[in-house]
């Protein structure tokens, strides 16, 4: 079984043909493999928000579907975006590691070898996703991972009317994204409160699968709390409404009409819809989009801990009852943890006094918190209770955007995602300092940078923090130079910022 986020229809490059009805088969690199709900107030509404839908009585409460997708439907919309992929060797059709390869590092510089390796191929990409607006002066949200790569991004309307949308910020942790088009008086959506559902409610969604515009499904909520591999912030909704490539970013309504969560992953073995769809809740998207209006960037808490799920054998072990709770299998140094004086072993159970029954759990309380906070923890260690007061550090510390996309109130817009180099790494590369580059985009990526590059200096300064590459672009200077260590070898690279 696979995770796949749910980015439409695409064509890329002239390597992909269109199939029966439109349908397009969807490239691997579209295909990625994830916290806490907000305790704040209700939801304030947007202008032009419907009201709620009644329930129909029918052999009981059921949902009013066609009300619902009358009221909401002109509030969807579809998401366009072109851009350029830097392809992998894998997508190149080479096996894993091939650089690793002695023979490839021999031949890789004859004539005739036509494995770009260093300066990956990029080919040009057209997909599809959805999205909703929430205000009615052009705000709308969706899913990061439907414009991440994109240069081009057309927002496309239930009245048929397109604009070019500016993409105000994203947050690759919680796949979210904030964009804006130049509008006035559009329709929004009513937004609902995901801690109110429970297993069993009736649910709808609308999206443009496989580029299908105001494509309607219904289901019901399969699970909450979902915490998914490689995403480890949000608790997903799992429902069994069916989505497809096309409804990432599109919303999730409850049986009212309210808007509860953001479609974005399936598991699937085929790459379409195959019973198990999850959803951002509405909440985390909120709390991300506010964020982003304000620094054009998210910022999460780490408390720098690895855990893992008890079994009951475990427990017993403990000496524990049930098996509740969040087993720290490991520290990493420097971390909130370690300051708090967790050790591997503990149990914790309880975060600022919420129950914490599953790993997933713990990390999505911790992921939705601010850095800086402080939360009181309660642990399992030793065969007894104890209370331990934890400062929360800044995840980004470790996994930084230095202005990934649009323009960012800290400066000019460079598109690199960086941390810095552990202590093995900085070893293992001799190396004193730098900075790895976790994804790239923008400008960087139109000049060369790659994801694994090690950057060592901006503009003839040796890097150490994020912060230091954050302060250079607050001076918003038309080019920059970057001095990148690659397979061994360093190179400046030149970066027009315009």
């Amino acid at each position: 079984m696979k995770l796949n986020a749910i980015t439409s229809a695409v064509v890329v490059g002239g390597l992909l043909g269109a199939g029966a009805a439109g349908a397009f088969t969807l490239p691997g690199w579209l295909h990625p493999g994830a916290t806490r709900v907000s305790d704040s107030a209700p939801m304030q509404q947007a202008q032009n928000a419907p009201a709620p839908i009644p329930m129909i009585q029918a052999q009981g409460q059921v949902p009013d579907y066609r009300a619902i997708f009358k009221s909401a439907a002109p509030a969807v919309v579809g998401i366009i975006v072109e851009g350029m992929h830097k392809t992998t060797g894998e997508e190149q059709g080479l096996p894993p590691n091939i650089q690793n390869d002695p023979f490839f590092q021999f031949f890789r510089g004859m004539p005739g070898f036509q494995f770009h390796g260093g300066q990956q191929p990029s080919v040009p990409f057209r997909g599809q996703g959805s999205g909703f607006i929430i205000s009615s002066d052009g705000l709308i949200l969706t899913n990061a991972h439907v414009v991440r790569e994109a240069k081009e991004v057309t927002v496309k309307l239930n009245d048929r009317r397109e604009f070019t949308a500016k993409v105000l910020g994203f947050d690759p942790t919680t796949d979210i994204a904030v964009l804006r088009i130049p509008a006035k008086g559009l329709p929004t959506v009513r937004l609902g409160d995901p801690r109110n559902l429970q297993v069993g409610d009736p649910v709808m969604a609308i999206g443009t699968p496989y580029g299908f515009d105001q494509t309607a499904t219904s289901g019901i909520v399969s699970a909450k709390g979902r915490s998914l591999p490689g995403d480890a912030v949000v608790p997903f909704i799992q429902t069994d409404a069916a989505v497809n490539p096309g409804n990432s970013g599109g919303p999730l309504f409850d049986g009212t009409g309210a808007v509860v969560g953001i479609n974005s992953q399936i598991y699937s073995q085929t790459g379409g819809f195959q019973g198990l769809s999850f959803s951002i809740p509405i909440n985390v998207a909120l709390q991300v989009e506010r964020q982003i209006l304000a620094t054009g960037h998210a910022t999460h808490a780490r408390l720098g801990v690895t855990v893992q799920d008890l079994n009951q054998g475990l427990a017993e072990s403990f000496g524990m009852k049930s098996p509740d709770g969040a087993l720290v299998s490991s520290i990493a140094p420097d971390s909130a943890a370690a300051s708090a004086g967790l050790k591997p072993g503990d149990v914790i159970t309880e975060v600022n006094g919420q129950a914490v029954q599953r790993s997933g759990m713990l990390s999505n309380l911790i992921g939705m918190s601010a850095p800086g906070d402080h939360v009181k923890l309660k642990v399992w260690r030793d065969k007894s209770w104890r209370d331990v007061d934890v400062k929360l550090g800044n995840a980004s510390s470790d996994v930084a955007s230095a202005d990934q996309v649009g323009d960012s109130a800290q400066g000019a817009r460079l598109g690199l995602a960086l941390r810095p180099l552990t202590a093995d790494e900085r070893k293992q590369a001799h190396l004193e300092s730098g900075l790895l580059v976790e994804d790239v985009g923008g400008p960087a990526a139109d000049a060369g940078v790659q994801p694994g590059d090690v950057l060592l200096a901006i503009n003839g300064q040796p890097v150490r923090s994020v912060e230091q590459v954050q302060n250079v672009l607050k001076s918003k200077p038309k080019n920059v130079a970057l001095l990148i260590e690659r397979d061994g070898n360093k190179i400046f690279v030149p970066i027009n910022l315009g």
